[in-house]
């Protein structure tokens, strides 16, 4: 028959011992004997073989640390056997991780909160069946410095196919790597893209082509416990879903003098327009509707009282450029458009067109204007259609895709991806329109 026996007299005196001096740390050895059972003789028992020794178990942070990093997680490793069961006991964000191929180790998957406690429960086990269990409780550092993250998109909100991502932090980031992987997106259609830091602060994801149209986005950043810059760590949880709706595509000519409008996919509209003249051309570039008002207060041309200046209200406007590029409303120019360019740098329409375009218009719908000899600028406006596919890989600091749908997203290396049949203008911006 087979007996089980927990260490020696001694090692049980000691281990409750040590239980009662130090509780975040406890270990505790199981021997599995087999043979014929030992006698009862005190002979007998004191030639018995000594117990077997588990399996050295390792859990980092140590039992009783107050200050471990979060950023670091949890590490647990197993010396002479292999990892059975790991499990994390919190009252923060729920704790998982994965084991080695040989489930020699085990690392959990994300950072941990910060100011938090944590008890950690592994078990071990040899070939022959000696476990060991070992638990660790510790707490992480409270940080003397943290930053915080805002998000354009707002809750619930619809947004075009071509909208970005937007995150802004108070701090400027340095593990540029550890924000991205901390970053989840789940979508209801497969997407393709990437992230792109725009300085140090500013971080954006774009799809490699627009977005599919009618998905839902939903955004995680677990940023609680990530290590931003030396000494500033993340402390919250920013979740944020929004909408991408139908596809809205605007394209402008300033050669031709007109603008179509594609909707879906199919030419819905196409219009006679009128760009900026010569002296002030409109930019060329693959842009993206900003904002839109009516009326909107519109000044320049120079100087009050000089020959070009004008102070007026125009109607149906909306927003491209933050240097005050719009397409809108233009009575006064409707006997030149189609035919000659003589705004300011607008995209000038005839009034019943300007109204049907305001009506459509959302944040992110792409509005491309080509022709012009005078190239678009970087960061005048949102201008991450700028940028080509390759580019904005370059900016990740992870330099990986990202791929999404609806059971989450993970980082890819570019190289797996199948080439992108997407097609110009109505699945992806235009390329040629470089930065000046």
């Amino acid at each position: 028959m087979r007996q089980i026996r927990i260490g020696s007299a001694f090692a049980g005196a000691a281990l409750a011992l040590a239980l009662a001096l130090a509780a975040c740390t406890s270990t505790t050895t199981v021997v599995k004997y087999s043979g014929s059972s030992p006698t009862s003789s005190a002979g007998a028992a004191a030639k018995a073989s000594p117990s077997p020794t588990g399996p050295a178990v390792t859990i980092t942070p140590g039992g009783g640390d107050k200050t471990a990093d979060p950023s670091s997680g949890i590490s647990v490793t197993a010396a002479g056997g292999t990892l059975k069961n790991v499990s994390v006991a919190t009252s923060g964000d729920p704790v998982t991780g994965s084991y080695s191929a040989g489930r020699t180790s085990w690392h959990s998957a994300l950072t941990l909160n910060v100011s938090q406690s944590y008890t950690v429960t592994a078990v071990a086990a040899t070939a022959t069946g000696t476990t060991t269990t070992k638990t660790s409780a510790f707490r992480t550092l409270t940080p003397a410095s943290t930053f915080t993250t805002e998000i354009f998109e707002g809750q619930g909100q619809t947004y075009g196919v071509g909208m970005p991502i937007m995150l802004t932090f108070n701090h400027p980031i340095t593990d540029k790597a550890a924000v991205e992987r901390s970053i989840e997106l789940t979508t209801s259609k497969r997407v393709v893209g990437a992230w792109y830091w725009d300085g140090s602060s500013t971080l954006d994801f774009r799809p490699r082509d627009f977005w599919p149209a009618n998905t839902t986005v939903s955004f995680t950043g677990r940023f609680n416990g990530v290590l931003g810059a030396p000494g500033v760590y993340g402390d919250h949880t920013l979740t944020q879903s929004f909408v991408i709706g139908q596809s809205v595509i605007a394209v402008a000519s300033t050669r031709t003098h007109r603008t179509q409008i594609y909707i879906d996919g199919k030419l819905k509209y196409n219009w006679p327009i009128s760009t900026g003249r010569d002296s002030e051309p409109t930019p060329d570039g693959s842009y993206l509707t900003v904002d839109k008002n009516n009326p909107v207060r519109m000044i320049g041309g120079g100087k009050k009282g000089s020959p070009g200046y004008y102070d007026e209200l125009v109607n149906w406007a909306v927003r491209f450029t933050f240097s005050g590029d719009y397409y809108h409303s233009a009575p006064w120019s409707v006997v030149d458009q189609g035919t000659t360019n003589v705004s300011h740098g607008c995209v000038n329409l005839p009034p019943p067109d300007a109204v049907i375009y305001y009506k459509l218009a959302v944040p992110g719908d792409p509005i491309t204007v080509t022709g012009s000899p005078r190239p678009g600028r970087w960061d005048d406006g949102w201008t991450e259609w700028f940028l080509s596919w390759n580019q904005l890989l370059a900016g990740s600091a992870l330099h990986e895709a990202v791929v999404a749908g609806p059971q989450g997203s993970t980082f890819v290396q570019p190289s797996t991806l199948s080439p992108s049949t997407a097609k110009a203008p109505l699945d992806v911006a235009m390329a040629g329109n470089n930065l000046d």
